[in-house]
């Protein structure tokens, strides 16, 4: 969804997949990551206050959602931690503070675990699924648990 706005919209490549981004502000990097099943849009208020506060905000829409690519595969937490990896240096960035809700919030806390570097990470995951996958499991459990929405 391209929806107009105080923002930009462009497609950056990463980990293999073309994801669509929408930009605001300038300033250190604050990535947002949706939830299931939302797209970038959901965070269109913050990417606004965070860019008048002086950040580059940033939001994704995550890899089969909204704009972004649909593969047949690679939706399990390993593959999606590195694709905020690899978009973080796809936007020119060293680190980043991920923002995540729900499937969002799972995947900022599995990039920080599996890709940790200089991530400041605040997530709103779920406490439980019922895959028995929360933030609090281990890396390795994470990265096993199927794709949201399909325990």
């Amino acid at each position: 969804m391209l929806v107009d706005g105080p923002w930009t919209h462009r497609f950056v490549g990463a980990n293999g997949s073309r994801f669509h981004v929408v930009e605001a502000g300038t300033g250190p990097l604050v990535l947002f990551l949706h939830g299931f099943p939302e797209t970038w849009y959901g965070w269109r208020h913050q990417l606004t206050a965070l860019a008048d506060a002086g950040y580059r905000a940033v939001a994704v829409d995550l890899r089969g959602y909204g704009a972004s690519d649909k593969p047949p595969r690679g939706y399990d937490g390993y593959t999606m931690s590195a694709d905020v990896d690899g978009l973080i240096r796809a936007l020119g960035e060293r680190d980043a503070v991920l923002v995540g809700h729900d499937l969002g919030g799972l995947v900022a806390w599995m990039a920080a675990a599996f890709h940790p570097r200089g991530y400041a990470a605040w997530s709103s995951a779920p406490r439980h699924t019922r895959c028995g996958c929360a933030p609090g499991c281990s890396p390795t459990r994470a990265a096993n648990c199927p794709p949201a929405g399909t325990c």
